[in-house]
Protein backbone atom coordinates (compact mmCIF):
# COMPACT_ATOMS: atom_id res chain seq x y z
CA UNK A 1 0.00 0.00 0.00
CA UNK A 2 1.71 3.54 -0.64
CA UNK A 3 1.85 6.15 1.54
CA UNK A 4 -0.66 7.87 0.26
CA UNK A 5 -3.30 5.51 0.28
CA UNK A 6 -2.18 4.10 3.97
CA UNK A 7 -2.59 8.44 4.95
CA UNK A 8 -5.67 8.30 3.54
CA UNK A 9 -6.73 4.76 5.58
CA UNK A 10 -5.37 6.09 8.63
CA UNK A 11 -7.68 9.12 8.49
CA UNK A 12 -10.67 7.50 7.41
CA UNK A 13 -9.98 5.01 10.61
CA UNK A 14 -9.35 8.45 12.56
CA UNK A 15 -12.70 10.00 11.47
CA UNK A 16 -15.37 10.06 14.21
CA UNK A 17 -18.00 9.01 12.36
CA UNK A 18 -15.99 6.05 11.53
CA UNK A 19 -15.59 5.19 15.01
CA UNK A 20 -19.38 6.51 16.19
CA UNK A 21 -20.27 3.38 13.03
CA UNK A 22 -17.74 0.94 13.98
CA UNK A 23 -19.33 1.05 17.95
CA UNK A 24 -22.70 0.78 16.77
CA UNK A 25 -22.04 -2.40 14.15
CA UNK A 26 -20.13 -3.83 17.25
CA UNK A 27 -23.14 -3.23 19.38
CA UNK A 28 -25.64 -4.94 16.31
CA UNK A 29 -23.16 -7.77 16.25
CA UNK A 30 -23.31 -8.08 19.91
CA UNK A 31 -26.95 -7.82 20.30
CA UNK A 32 -27.32 -10.78 17.42
CA UNK A 33 -24.80 -12.91 19.04
CA UNK A 34 -26.27 -12.71 22.46
CA UNK A 35 -29.83 -13.22 20.79
CA UNK A 36 -28.57 -16.40 19.05
CA UNK A 37 -26.91 -17.58 22.78
CA UNK A 38 -30.83 -16.84 24.02
CA UNK A 39 -32.30 -18.90 21.56
CA UNK A 40 -30.09 -22.05 22.35
CA UNK A 41 -30.35 -21.63 25.82
CA UNK A 42 -34.23 -21.67 25.79
CA UNK A 43 -33.71 -24.05 23.39
CA UNK A 44 -32.29 -26.73 25.16
CA UNK A 45 -34.10 -25.25 28.76
CA UNK A 46 -38.18 -25.57 26.65
CA UNK A 47 -39.72 -29.22 25.95
CA UNK A 48 -42.30 -26.55 23.41
CA UNK A 49 -40.04 -24.25 22.38
CA UNK A 50 -42.22 -24.43 19.52
CA UNK A 51 -44.35 -22.53 21.13
CA UNK A 52 -42.08 -19.96 22.24
CA UNK A 53 -40.60 -19.44 19.04
CA UNK A 54 -44.27 -18.76 17.90
CA UNK A 55 -44.87 -16.39 20.28
CA UNK A 56 -41.45 -14.49 19.28
CA UNK A 57 -42.77 -14.71 15.49
CA UNK A 58 -45.90 -12.78 17.06
CA UNK A 59 -44.32 -10.11 19.08
CA UNK A 60 -41.29 -9.46 16.04
CA UNK A 61 -44.20 -8.57 14.37
CA UNK A 62 -45.43 -6.48 16.58
CA UNK A 63 -42.34 -4.41 17.01
CA UNK A 64 -42.21 -3.08 13.46
CA UNK A 65 -44.01 -0.06 14.58
CA UNK A 66 -40.65 0.83 16.67
CA UNK A 67 -37.95 -0.27 14.52
CA UNK A 68 -39.22 2.35 12.19
CA UNK A 69 -40.12 5.01 14.99
CA UNK A 70 -36.70 4.66 15.80
CA UNK A 71 -35.44 5.95 12.94
CA UNK A 72 -37.61 8.75 12.32
CA UNK A 73 -36.98 10.14 15.65
CA UNK A 74 -33.50 10.28 15.44
CA UNK A 75 -33.74 11.61 11.75
CA UNK A 76 -36.58 14.22 12.94
CA UNK A 77 -34.71 14.92 16.23
CA UNK A 78 -31.34 16.12 14.14
CA UNK A 79 -32.96 18.41 12.13
CA UNK A 80 -34.03 20.05 15.34
CA UNK A 81 -38.11 19.17 14.38
CA UNK A 82 -38.37 17.83 17.95
CA UNK A 83 -36.56 20.71 20.25
CA UNK A 84 -33.26 20.88 21.67
CA UNK A 85 -32.38 20.65 25.38
CA UNK A 86 -34.78 20.79 27.84
CA UNK A 87 -37.73 21.19 24.77
CA UNK A 88 -36.72 18.00 23.25
CA UNK A 89 -37.14 16.29 26.89
CA UNK A 90 -40.99 17.55 27.13
CA UNK A 91 -41.31 16.12 23.65
CA UNK A 92 -40.32 12.68 25.19
CA UNK A 93 -42.55 13.52 28.07
CA UNK A 94 -45.70 14.03 26.34
CA UNK A 95 -44.91 11.25 23.92
CA UNK A 96 -44.80 9.26 26.52
CA UNK A 97 -47.64 10.42 28.58
CA UNK A 98 -49.30 9.59 25.06
CA UNK A 99 -48.27 5.73 24.98
CA UNK A 100 -48.86 5.67 28.36
CA UNK A 101 -52.56 6.14 27.67
CA UNK A 102 -52.47 4.04 24.33
CA UNK A 103 -50.87 1.18 26.30
CA UNK A 104 -53.29 1.00 29.34
CA UNK A 105 -55.70 1.17 26.02
CA UNK A 106 -54.34 -1.69 23.96
CA UNK A 107 -53.10 -3.72 27.00
CA UNK A 108 -57.24 -4.35 27.63
CA UNK A 109 -57.97 -5.00 24.11
CA UNK A 110 -55.08 -7.94 24.26
CA UNK A 111 -56.75 -9.55 27.58
CA UNK A 112 -60.05 -9.28 26.23
CA UNK A 113 -58.97 -11.02 23.04
CA UNK A 114 -56.52 -13.37 24.38
CA UNK A 115 -58.57 -16.45 23.65
CA UNK A 116 -58.31 -15.44 20.32
CA UNK A 117 -54.72 -14.15 20.04
CA UNK A 118 -53.75 -17.64 21.42
CA UNK A 119 -55.45 -19.73 18.91
CA UNK A 120 -54.12 -17.55 16.07
CA UNK A 121 -50.40 -18.30 17.80
CA UNK A 122 -51.05 -21.94 17.88
CA UNK A 123 -50.52 -21.60 22.02
CA UNK A 124 -53.71 -22.27 23.61
CA UNK A 125 -53.33 -25.61 24.91
CA UNK A 126 -50.05 -24.49 25.97
CA UNK A 127 -46.71 -21.91 25.70
CA UNK A 128 -48.42 -20.16 28.75
CA UNK A 129 -51.46 -20.39 27.23
CA UNK A 130 -54.14 -17.27 26.16
CA UNK A 131 -52.25 -15.30 28.95
CA UNK A 132 -48.61 -15.66 27.39
CA UNK A 133 -50.31 -14.51 24.09
CA UNK A 134 -51.96 -11.37 26.03
CA UNK A 135 -48.30 -10.32 26.79
CA UNK A 136 -47.15 -9.70 23.16
CA UNK A 137 -49.53 -6.34 22.95
CA UNK A 138 -48.94 -4.23 25.57
CA UNK A 139 -44.85 -5.70 25.14
CA UNK A 140 -45.11 -4.56 21.82
CA UNK A 141 -46.19 -0.88 23.17
CA UNK A 142 -43.36 -0.90 25.47
CA UNK A 143 -40.89 -1.52 22.68
CA UNK A 144 -42.21 1.32 20.64
CA UNK A 145 -41.21 3.61 23.70
CA UNK A 146 -38.08 1.99 23.99
CA UNK A 147 -37.44 2.63 19.96
CA UNK A 148 -38.52 6.63 20.19
CA UNK A 149 -36.17 6.98 23.40
CA UNK A 150 -33.06 5.19 21.41
CA UNK A 151 -34.13 7.44 18.29
CA UNK A 152 -33.61 10.46 20.84
CA UNK A 153 -30.55 9.37 21.99
CA UNK A 154 -29.15 8.89 18.28
CA UNK A 155 -30.69 12.94 17.67
CA UNK A 156 -27.99 13.95 20.48
CA UNK A 157 -25.10 11.98 18.95
CA UNK A 158 -25.30 9.33 21.63
CA UNK A 159 -24.17 6.60 20.14
CA UNK A 160 -22.73 5.13 22.97
CA UNK A 161 -25.77 4.95 24.67
CA UNK A 162 -27.47 3.59 21.72
CA UNK A 163 -24.85 0.76 21.51
CA UNK A 164 -25.24 -0.13 25.20
CA UNK A 165 -29.06 -0.22 25.24
CA UNK A 166 -28.70 -2.88 22.22
CA UNK A 167 -26.59 -4.97 24.34
CA UNK A 168 -28.22 -4.52 27.45
CA UNK A 169 -31.56 -5.63 26.00
CA UNK A 170 -30.11 -8.44 24.79
CA UNK A 171 -28.40 -9.31 27.98
CA UNK A 172 -31.43 -8.35 30.25
CA UNK A 173 -33.78 -10.64 28.19
CA UNK A 174 -31.40 -14.28 28.89
CA UNK A 175 -30.83 -13.25 32.20
CA UNK A 176 -34.40 -12.44 33.38
CA UNK A 177 -35.97 -14.89 30.91
CA UNK A 178 -34.05 -17.95 31.36
CA UNK A 179 -34.85 -18.24 35.45
CA UNK A 180 -38.23 -17.12 34.64
CA UNK A 181 -38.34 -19.98 31.99
CA UNK A 182 -37.06 -22.65 34.16
CA UNK A 183 -39.80 -21.50 36.92
CA UNK A 184 -43.19 -20.86 34.68
CA UNK A 185 -42.15 -22.53 31.17
CA UNK A 186 -42.75 -21.22 27.91
CA UNK A 187 -44.78 -18.19 29.58
CA UNK A 188 -41.89 -17.34 31.96
CA UNK A 189 -39.39 -17.07 29.38
CA UNK A 190 -41.61 -15.08 26.93
CA UNK A 191 -41.99 -12.68 29.84
CA UNK A 192 -38.22 -12.09 30.10
CA UNK A 193 -38.88 -9.91 26.73
CA UNK A 194 -41.10 -7.76 28.35
CA UNK A 195 -38.38 -7.02 31.68
CA UNK A 196 -35.58 -6.35 29.06
CA UNK A 197 -37.80 -3.67 27.50
CA UNK A 198 -39.19 -2.05 30.52
CA UNK A 199 -35.26 -2.03 31.84
CA UNK A 200 -34.03 -0.30 28.85
CA UNK A 201 -36.70 2.25 28.11
CA UNK A 202 -35.95 3.10 31.70
CA UNK A 203 -31.87 3.20 31.02
CA UNK A 204 -32.94 5.05 27.93
CA UNK A 205 -34.98 7.62 29.66
CA UNK A 206 -31.85 8.04 32.14
CA UNK A 207 -29.35 8.67 30.00
CA UNK A 208 -31.41 11.19 27.90
CA UNK A 209 -31.82 13.03 30.82
CA UNK A 210 -28.53 12.72 31.37
CA UNK A 211 -26.96 13.83 28.52
CA UNK A 212 -29.00 17.31 27.89
CA UNK A 213 -28.85 18.35 32.02
CA UNK A 214 -25.24 17.14 31.83
CA UNK A 215 -23.89 19.38 28.48
CA UNK A 216 -24.79 23.26 30.15
CA UNK A 217 -23.66 24.34 26.98
CA UNK A 218 -26.84 23.12 25.00
CA UNK A 219 -29.57 25.08 24.69
CA UNK A 220 -32.98 24.68 24.67
CA UNK A 221 -34.79 25.64 21.41
CA UNK A 222 -38.68 25.74 21.14
CA UNK A 223 -40.18 24.27 18.35
CA UNK A 224 -43.86 22.86 17.47
CA UNK A 225 -43.19 19.64 17.82
CA UNK A 226 -45.37 17.32 16.01
CA UNK A 227 -47.59 15.35 18.08
CA UNK A 228 -47.10 11.59 18.39
CA UNK A 229 -50.13 10.26 16.38
CA UNK A 230 -48.78 12.66 13.72
CA UNK A 231 -45.44 11.58 13.90
CA UNK A 232 -46.28 7.72 13.58
CA UNK A 233 -48.45 8.74 10.74
CA UNK A 234 -45.19 10.52 9.10
CA UNK A 235 -43.45 7.14 9.56
CA UNK A 236 -46.22 4.96 7.92
CA UNK A 237 -44.39 3.82 4.49
CA UNK A 238 -41.56 2.26 6.47
CA UNK A 239 -43.43 0.96 9.14
CA UNK A 240 -45.49 -1.10 6.39
CA UNK A 241 -42.66 -2.04 4.22
CA UNK A 242 -40.86 -3.35 7.95
CA UNK A 243 -44.16 -5.19 8.63
CA UNK A 244 -44.26 -6.76 5.57
CA UNK A 245 -40.70 -8.29 6.00
CA UNK A 246 -41.43 -8.92 9.32
CA UNK A 247 -44.38 -10.82 8.19
CA UNK A 248 -42.48 -13.12 5.54
CA UNK A 249 -39.77 -13.99 7.78
CA UNK A 250 -41.56 -14.76 10.85
CA UNK A 251 -44.97 -16.07 9.78
CA UNK A 252 -43.83 -19.43 9.39
CA UNK A 253 -43.36 -20.66 13.11
CA UNK A 254 -46.37 -19.15 13.84
CA UNK A 255 -48.09 -22.00 10.91
CA UNK A 256 -45.44 -24.31 12.14
CA UNK A 257 -47.01 -24.09 15.49
CA UNK A 258 -50.18 -25.01 13.64
CA UNK A 259 -49.57 -27.59 11.03
CA UNK A 260 -46.78 -30.04 12.57
CA UNK A 261 -46.68 -32.48 15.66
CA UNK A 262 -45.33 -31.38 18.80
CA UNK A 263 -41.61 -33.17 18.18
CA UNK A 264 -41.32 -31.79 14.42
CA UNK A 265 -42.69 -28.15 15.28
CA UNK A 266 -40.08 -27.75 18.13
CA UNK A 267 -37.43 -28.99 15.94
CA UNK A 268 -38.69 -26.78 13.18
CA UNK A 269 -38.33 -23.54 15.06
CA UNK A 270 -34.65 -24.41 15.88
CA UNK A 271 -33.94 -24.89 11.98
CA UNK A 272 -35.44 -21.50 11.26
CA UNK A 273 -33.21 -19.81 14.13
CA UNK A 274 -29.88 -21.06 11.90
CA UNK A 275 -32.17 -20.28 8.31
CA UNK A 276 -32.33 -17.00 9.22
CA UNK A 277 -28.74 -15.74 9.50
CA UNK A 278 -28.50 -14.36 6.23
CA UNK A 279 -31.02 -11.58 7.22
CA UNK A 280 -28.57 -10.03 9.88
CA UNK A 281 -26.01 -9.86 6.74
CA UNK A 282 -28.82 -8.04 4.97
CA UNK A 283 -29.44 -5.30 7.90
CA UNK A 284 -25.58 -4.56 8.24
CA UNK A 285 -25.61 -3.94 4.35
CA UNK A 286 -28.54 -1.67 4.55
CA UNK A 287 -26.57 0.55 6.30
CA UNK A 288 -24.36 1.51 2.97
CA UNK A 289 -27.49 0.85 0.68
CA UNK A 290 -29.78 3.55 1.91
CA UNK A 291 -27.56 7.03 2.53
CA UNK A 292 -25.30 5.99 -0.74
CA UNK A 293 -29.35 5.13 -2.90
CA UNK A 294 -30.30 8.66 -1.65
CA UNK A 295 -27.27 10.38 -1.92
CA UNK A 296 -26.48 9.38 -6.17
CA UNK A 297 -30.46 9.98 -6.63
CA UNK A 298 -29.75 13.26 -5.46
CA UNK A 299 -26.97 13.67 -7.91
CA UNK A 300 -29.34 12.47 -10.45
CA UNK A 301 -26.92 9.17 -10.96
CA UNK A 302 -27.94 5.73 -11.82
CA UNK A 303 -28.95 4.21 -8.61
CA UNK A 304 -28.84 0.20 -9.34
CA UNK A 305 -24.85 -0.34 -8.85
CA UNK A 306 -25.21 0.67 -5.48
CA UNK A 307 -28.31 -2.63 -4.91
CA UNK A 308 -26.05 -4.91 -6.99
CA UNK A 309 -22.86 -4.38 -4.99
CA UNK A 310 -25.23 -4.84 -2.00
CA UNK A 311 -26.10 -7.85 -3.31
CA UNK A 312 -22.82 -9.19 -3.71
CA UNK A 313 -21.92 -8.88 -0.34
CA UNK A 314 -25.13 -11.29 0.31
CA UNK A 315 -23.97 -13.34 -2.48
CA UNK A 316 -20.30 -13.91 -1.00
CA UNK A 317 -21.74 -14.43 2.62
CA UNK A 318 -24.69 -16.88 1.70
CA UNK A 319 -22.26 -19.56 -0.47
CA UNK A 320 -20.36 -21.08 2.57
CA UNK A 321 -23.64 -20.87 4.84
CA UNK A 322 -25.63 -23.08 1.95
CA UNK A 323 -22.55 -25.40 1.58
CA UNK A 324 -23.02 -26.44 5.75
CA UNK A 325 -26.42 -26.61 5.59
CA UNK A 326 -26.14 -28.57 2.48
CA UNK A 327 -23.67 -31.20 4.02
CA UNK A 328 -23.29 -30.62 7.80
CA UNK A 329 -27.14 -29.54 8.29
CA UNK A 330 -27.71 -32.28 11.28
CA UNK A 331 -24.63 -32.59 13.17
CA UNK A 332 -24.74 -28.41 13.06
CA UNK A 333 -28.18 -28.70 14.91
CA UNK A 334 -27.26 -31.52 17.06
CA UNK A 335 -24.20 -29.96 18.72
CA UNK A 336 -26.09 -26.35 19.18
CA UNK A 337 -29.58 -27.49 19.70
CA UNK A 338 -29.51 -31.03 21.05
CA UNK A 339 -30.56 -34.35 18.94
CA UNK A 340 -34.10 -34.17 19.35
CA UNK A 341 -34.15 -30.90 17.91
CA UNK A 342 -31.86 -31.89 15.14
CA UNK A 343 -35.30 -34.28 13.65
CA UNK A 344 -35.89 -31.90 10.76
CA UNK A 345 -32.77 -31.28 9.86
CA UNK A 346 -33.57 -32.38 6.52
CA UNK A 347 -35.67 -28.80 6.32
CA UNK A 348 -31.98 -26.85 6.68
CA UNK A 349 -31.23 -26.41 3.37
CA UNK A 350 -34.13 -25.54 1.28
CA UNK A 351 -34.86 -23.21 4.59
CA UNK A 352 -31.60 -21.25 4.47
CA UNK A 353 -32.06 -20.94 0.52
CA UNK A 354 -35.66 -19.21 1.30
CA UNK A 355 -34.38 -16.59 3.73
CA UNK A 356 -31.32 -15.87 1.47
CA UNK A 357 -33.39 -14.90 -0.95
CA UNK A 358 -35.43 -13.04 1.76
CA UNK A 359 -32.49 -11.65 2.95
CA UNK A 360 -32.23 -10.30 -0.88
CA UNK A 361 -35.62 -9.37 -1.18
CA UNK A 362 -35.06 -7.09 1.99
CA UNK A 363 -32.28 -4.91 0.10
CA UNK A 364 -34.69 -4.45 -2.97
CA UNK A 365 -37.03 -2.92 -0.42
CA UNK A 366 -34.16 -0.69 0.98
CA UNK A 367 -33.16 0.28 -2.02
CA UNK A 368 -36.64 1.52 -3.06
CA UNK A 369 -37.60 2.71 0.09
CA UNK A 370 -34.25 4.99 -0.69
CA UNK A 371 -35.48 6.60 -3.49
CA UNK A 372 -38.98 7.19 -1.78
CA UNK A 373 -41.45 4.54 -3.97
CA UNK A 374 -43.90 2.46 -2.04
CA UNK A 375 -45.86 1.15 -4.80
CA UNK A 376 -44.00 -2.00 -4.96
CA UNK A 377 -45.50 -2.65 -1.40
CA UNK A 378 -48.32 -3.94 -2.58
CA UNK A 379 -46.86 -6.27 -4.32
CA UNK A 380 -44.85 -7.44 -2.44
CA UNK A 381 -47.48 -7.52 0.14
CA UNK A 382 -49.76 -9.88 -1.62
CA UNK A 383 -47.22 -12.26 -1.26
CA UNK A 384 -47.02 -11.61 2.49
CA UNK A 385 -50.62 -12.15 2.54
CA UNK A 386 -50.46 -15.45 0.32
CA UNK A 387 -47.77 -16.83 2.30
CA UNK A 388 -49.86 -18.41 5.25
CA UNK A 389 -52.69 -19.19 2.99
CA UNK A 390 -50.24 -21.58 0.97
CA UNK A 391 -48.41 -23.07 4.09
CA UNK A 392 -51.93 -23.82 6.27
CA UNK A 393 -52.80 -26.13 3.14
CA UNK A 394 -49.78 -27.31 1.83
CA UNK A 395 -46.56 -30.23 3.11
CA UNK A 396 -46.89 -30.83 6.98
CA UNK A 397 -43.42 -32.12 6.91
CA UNK A 398 -40.72 -29.19 7.80
CA UNK A 399 -38.80 -30.46 4.08
CA UNK A 400 -41.93 -29.68 1.86
CA UNK A 401 -43.15 -26.77 4.17
CA UNK A 402 -39.98 -25.42 3.66
CA UNK A 403 -40.00 -25.69 -0.47
CA UNK A 404 -43.49 -24.25 0.16
CA UNK A 405 -41.60 -21.02 1.51
CA UNK A 406 -39.01 -20.91 -1.00
CA UNK A 407 -41.42 -20.54 -3.56
CA UNK A 408 -43.08 -17.59 -1.99
CA UNK A 409 -39.85 -16.37 -1.28
CA UNK A 410 -38.96 -16.32 -4.78
CA UNK A 411 -41.99 -15.26 -6.15
CA UNK A 412 -41.89 -12.19 -3.90
CA UNK A 413 -37.99 -11.47 -4.83
CA UNK A 414 -39.03 -11.61 -8.84
CA UNK A 415 -41.55 -9.06 -8.36
CA UNK A 416 -39.09 -6.83 -5.78
CA UNK A 417 -36.49 -6.34 -8.63
CA UNK A 418 -38.94 -5.82 -11.75
CA UNK A 419 -39.28 -3.33 -9.80
CA UNK A 420 -36.21 -2.40 -8.40
CA UNK A 421 -34.13 -2.45 -11.30
CA UNK A 422 -36.33 -0.73 -13.76
CA UNK A 423 -34.32 2.07 -15.77
CA UNK A 424 -35.29 5.23 -14.14
CA UNK A 425 -34.87 8.92 -15.60
CA UNK A 426 -31.84 10.53 -14.05
CA UNK A 427 -33.80 13.69 -12.42
CA UNK A 428 -32.25 15.49 -9.08
CA UNK A 429 -34.00 14.64 -6.36
CA UNK A 430 -34.46 16.67 -3.39
CA UNK A 431 -32.10 15.80 -0.61
CA UNK A 432 -34.67 15.17 2.49
CA UNK A 433 -32.63 12.24 4.35
CA UNK A 434 -35.11 9.14 3.33
CA UNK A 435 -36.47 6.38 6.18
CA UNK A 436 -34.34 3.57 7.06
CA UNK A 437 -35.90 0.82 7.42
CA UNK A 438 -34.12 -1.75 10.23
CA UNK A 439 -34.92 -4.90 11.94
Amino acid sequence: MSGAKASSVRRALENPDTARAAWLAGAMIANNVIGLLTAVVFARELSDYGALASLGGYLIILTVAGQAMQVATAREGVLGHLGTGEELLATMARWGRALLIFTFAATIVSVLLRDQIADLVGVRGGGGGPWAAALGIPTGCIYLAESVLRGALQSVGDYRGVGLSLVAEATSRVVSGAPLGLIMGVGGAYLGSTVSYLFVTAYCTWRLIRQIRGAAETPSKRTDAPSFSRHVWRAAIPIVGLAVIQLLQNVDVIIAKHRMAPALDNSYAAVAIAAKVLIWVAMGASFYIVPETSKRATAGEDTRGVLLRSLAIIGVCALPCLLIFAFGAHPLLAAVFGTKKAIASGSLLPLGAAFTVLAVTYMGVQYMLALKESWFLIAIGLVAVVEPVLLLVGPRQPSGFALTILGIQAVGAILTYALALRPRAKTPQHSEQPELLST
